[in-house]
């Protein structure tokens, strides 16, 4: 039987409730217990597939090819793990069964009410991964916080979930506010007192109450929390702002998160926590030997967690390169053929992201085509490698209104199109080709270099592929499709063997990257990015531009 442990928050949004759930469940599996996280959010879309980036940040795509929540990422980058279809449940999917089971009538003409109706099948889901007997304990994060009305029925099920359940099978953990305020210079425990209040008015009391804070809380600040929030002091953990995020299981060992936890789930027999990969990774990320910059070409880089995943993968390529790898986003909207070189410059890679839509389209095209002509180290990743192929067929080909039928319906060179099983398809939310697809690799290719093998699989979140039609007039120009979907041939990779480093690929090699396990196209991306850093300005690195020329 499974142990189940709630993590809730309060006072604000973005405290930190997956990187504590995710830091907490990285403790409990370095002692030796097998365990996982699910998020229940409590939006009613069915799934963040079809939600903005600017509203909601990324969408991140398991294995079994579910749309979740961005936090997923963040459980198996931590982890090492899978996550599948049920690790993320929104309002949206909990209401969709219960209206369905209605319709089939399973309620037996019953009203459908809230409780017990949607309680119950919450209950359901949260215990659904628990009694597969594959895990020990099960995190669940709650989405939003204490107090909204979305929220409300999230914890009225796990109110009933405290009292059905054996009590040390269920932990509560209630993430809060402590806020330093300058002007008095002195911390406040007065949100995190409403919070907690907030949330045992709805009959849920915290075991442990973690406080995130600018400042060290000290004993008198825990003390006073304890006293007023009626929990052991031992059960008040500082979570103070950290460096990086990779930096918090460690904070929170030092707090004895996992211990108290462990001491009211009564779990009595534990190892001591196996951390030496997690902390060799640190010190590689934390003392870098050189500095790359890479420039990041999207139409979302305003907000940060539109690219997550991208964004942590380089984490984990730099400190595999014991680099220090400086991110400058560049909004594709405002590059021009004017002003690309200044724009560049100073650049040691160039990644173009995915994106959907037609918005900075032509910027895009003009970057990938700066960084093939001049030798810099180019990675596409999805609609990056779209965006690779159409200024290839362009500028190289001769095709001047080569372009994709997502942007241009009626272009006479579509190099890029519609799959054919998306042609019949209307409906919009999870009907992409989506998860995990198998992809065999080109023997001595970029690719095989990169991968060290002939046999992938990588995670896919796209409509559009690359016309096969055109794939023989590419191959002859120089542009090699060095890896395929063995039963559609649905060009998965392309390269220019020619350049220093040119690959883009139709799927997201992000959505695998993970501490201990880096994705092989970031690390050998940062690796000729470093090496460009290095032969800049030198004969080697001017030798190319004067072959292009």
């Amino acid at each position: 039987m499974a142990k189940y442990i709630f993590v809730t928050g309060g006072v604000t949004s973005s405290l930190g409730k997956g990187i504590i759930a995710a830091s907490l469940a990285k403790l409990l599996q370095a002692r030796g217990f097998r365990v996982t996280i699910q998020k229940f959010d409590p939006y009613i879309n069915v799934d963040p597939g079809t939600l903005n980036p600017y509203e909601h940040g990324e969408c991140f795509v398991t294995e079994d090819g579910a749309e979740t929540d961005l936090d997923l990422g963040h459980y198996e980058r931590f982890l090492n793990i899978n996550t599948t279809q049920a690790n993320n449940v929104t309002t949206g999917r909990i209401y969709q069964t219960v209206i369905n089971k209605e319709r089939a009538g399973d309620f037996l003409g019953k009203t459908v009410q809230v409780v017990p109706h949607i309680t119950d099948e919450i209950k359901r889901r949260m215990q659904l991964i628990g009694k597969t007997g594959e895990y020990d304990i099960v995190l669940t994060e709650l989405g939003g916080t204490v107090g909204d009305i979305e929220s409300l029925p999230f914890i009225e099920a796990v109110r009933q979930l405290q009292w059905e359940l054996p009590e040390e099978d269920v932990v509560v953990v209630h993430l809060t506010l402590v806020p330093y305020l300058k002007a008095a210079k002195e911390l406040k425990t007065k949100p995190t007192q409403h919070s907690v209040k907030m949330l045992s008015e709805t009959g849920v009391h915290p075991d442990v109450i973690v406080c995130r804070t600018e400042e060290p809380l000290g004993n008198d600040i825990k003390k006073k929390i304890a006293l007023f929030c009626n929990v052991k002091q031992e059960a008040v953990i500082e979570a103070i702002d950290a460096s990086t995020i990779y930096e918090v299981p460690l904070l929170m060992l030092r707090e004895r998160l996992d211990l108290y936890v462990m001491k009211k789930l009564n779990i009595k027999e534990f190892g001591e926590p196996q951390l030496d990969k997690w902390k060799g990774f640190l010190d590689k990320l934390k003392y870098p030997k050189s500095k790359v910059t890479i420039g990041l070409i999207g139409k979302y880089v305003e907000l940060q967690d539109a690219y997550k995943s991208i964004l942590e993968s380089f984490i984990h390529a730099g400190a595999m390169n014991e680099a220090k790898v400086q991110v400058i986003n560049v909004h594709s909207e405002f590059i021009t053929n004017e002003n690309v070189a200044e724009k560049l410059e100073g650049l040691d890679g160039l990644l173009v992201a995915p994106g959907f839509g037609t918005r900075g389209i032509d910027g895009k095209i003009i970057a990938v085509k700066y960084a093939r002509e001049n030798g810099l180290p180019f990675f596409g990743i999805c609609l990056g490698m779209q965006m690779a192929v159409i200024e290839f067929g362009r500028n190289v080909l001769g095709l001047t209104d080569a372009h994709s039928v997502e942007m241009d319906a009626k272009t006479t060179n579509p190099v890029i199109n519609m799959m054919e099983e998306q042609k019949k398809i209307k409906m919009m939310g999870g009907t992409m080709r989506l998860g995990a697809y198998p992809c065999e690799i080109k023997e001595g290719s970029l690719a095989h270099e990169v991968y060290g093998q002939l046999n992938i699989t990588e995670r896919h979140r796209h409509r559009y592929e690359f016309n096969n039609d055109y794939l023989e007039m590419y191959e002859k120009a120089g542009m090699i499709a060095s890896g395929k979907n063995p039963e559609t041939g649905l060009v998965e990779i392309v390269e220019l063997p020619n350049h220093p480093f040119f690959i883009g690929v139709q799927y997201h090699p992000e959505l695998k990257s993970t501490v201990e396990r880096p994705a092989p196209l970031f690390v050998s991306f940062i690796a000729a990015a470093r090496k460009y850093n290095e032969t800049k300005g030198t004969l080697a690195g001017s030798n190319f531009k004067k072959e292009m020329a």
